[in-house]
């Protein structure tokens, strides 16, 4: 048995090098950063490239929830605080929600379409709105980051869109991700809100973990043509809570592959840890001095099917192609291998909660396209009340709301258009 624990130590610090060897190479395939680790301890329990510097992308934003959370723990602001689209915010890239300028939201709305809809509008607006300005807030992101211990990040801007100098790690990205859950528990809600309706249009949440994965309950994706497809996931099972980070995947769905492989060789091994060798703790893994890898040309070049672009920022799962591995592109479940026999694992996407419903302007008083959504309920309520007068009141009213719902129907598909790029 020791044998057999050396010949893995071995193997492990042999493949780590490797790894970094591969990264260190222009014509690296696929590069890709990965770690695994316990959330009550920060104990590691798989690490490949992951004190390589990289891109965060829109993974950037769980720092920019970060910062806000503390601005109100510290009494800065508060949940129904409101913050104002300015110029520079609504001219942002998409993703966006596409407010005009001077469009008021409070800081709860915001975080929620800042974690589901990833929005880089709504970042800049909160970014304004606690720090003053751009620099102003990068400037609380960094000293944050120093604070926690993240000694391979800096932060540009608040949204992860393309800025020189904006790098992160895996390490730095699941000590940030394990301080959220310890310091902020009040606040966990926001990382698996599933999908949130803002007026007629409703808006899934990108990282599929959070209604494919069992136990999922968070946090970001994030992807820029040099980065790649960027997850921070976390998931709980029977009390035990693992934070996932991959970095660089190929697509959107073998991204959420590996994410929900490497929780599940965390769930079932529990058992076995003690035969493989102790990789210590989050905070104690060596970093690596070294520029991040730029996997435009791999991600965004000519020789993909479909290449995405800055300006296209997550592909839906369905296009994956046949590097997605036994993922299939039709979104049926698949299998996952792992210490114990095959088990299902993900499924087809399934909303489990009714979208979160976000709003602009106060929260005593929400603009109208909140307030339109509940309106058609009312309205066929209204109907029906007129109904008992008799028979043929009723048949007249029936007649009536079929007039109205006939008529309604050119308004209710003329919904705010939806950007076809994601986060």
């Amino acid at each position: 048995m020791i044998v057999f624990v050396r010949r893995r130590s071995h193997v492990v610090t042999l493949g780590l090098a490797a790894g970094l060897l591969s990264l260190a190479c222009a014509g690296r395939a696929q590069a890709e950063a990965q770690l695994l680790i316990e959330a009550s301890t920060g104990k590691v329990l798989h690490a490949e490239n992951a004190t390589y510097p990289w891109y965060p992308a829109s993974v950037t934003k769980l720092m920019t929830a970060y910062t806000t959370l503390r601005a109100i723990k510290e009494g800065r602001i508060a949940l129904n605080t409101l913050f104002t689209v300015s110029r520079n915010a609504a001219a942002q890239q998409p993703t966006k929600m596409g407010f005009k300028i001077g469009t008021t939201v409070t800081v709860d709305n915001a975080l929620k379409m800042l974690m589901v809809k990833s929005a880089n509008d709504i970042a800049v607006t909160i970014a304004e709105g606690v720090g003053g300005s751009l620099e102003g807030f990068a400037d609380l992101m960094n000293a944050n980051a120093r604070r926690l211990g993240m000694t391979q990040s800096n932060f540009v801007n608040p949204n992860g869109l393309p800025a020189e100098n904006h790098v992160t790690s895996a390490r730095d990205l699941a000590i940030l991700a394990r301080a959220l859950i310890r310091e902020f528990p009040e606040y966990d809600s926001y990382w698996h809100i599933t999908s949130i309706r803002y007026g007629n249009r409703v808006m899934r949440n990108y990282n599929s973990l959070v209604y494919r994965y069992p136990g999922a309950d968070g946090m970001k994706t994030g992807f820029i043509c040099a980065s790649g497809y960027n997850v921070v996931a976390s998931a709980t099972r029977n009390g035990r809570r693992l934070i996932a980070v991959v970095l660089g995947s190929w697509s959107g769905a073998v991204r959420a592959q590996k994410a929900a492989q490497l929780l599940e060789r965390g769930f079932n091994n529990g058992g076995l840890s003690w035969l493989t060798p102790s990789l210590g703790t989050v905070d104690a893994l060596a970093p690596v001095d070294a520029q991040p890898p730029n996997l435009r040309e791999e991600m965004c070049g000519g020789h993909r099917r479909k290449p995405p672009s800055e300006e296209n920022e997550e592909e839906p799962e369905e296009s994956t192609n046949a590097s997605a591995g036994n993922e299939s592109g039709n979104g049926q479940a698949f299998m996952l291998s792992n210490t114990k026999p095959a088990k299902f694992v993900l499924g087809p996407p399934v909303e489990t909660t009714p979208p979160v419903v976000v709003f602009t302007g106060p929260a005593d008083r929400p603009d109208t396209v909140e307030q339109t959504a509940s309106a058609t309920p009312k309205k066929k309520k209204k109907v029906a009340g007129k109904a008992e007068g008799g028979a043929k009141a009723a048949k007249s009213d029936d007649s009536k709301a079929a007039k109205t719902t006939k008529s309604a129907k050119p308004a209710k598909t003329a919904k705010p258009k939806v950007s076809a790029t994601t986060q």
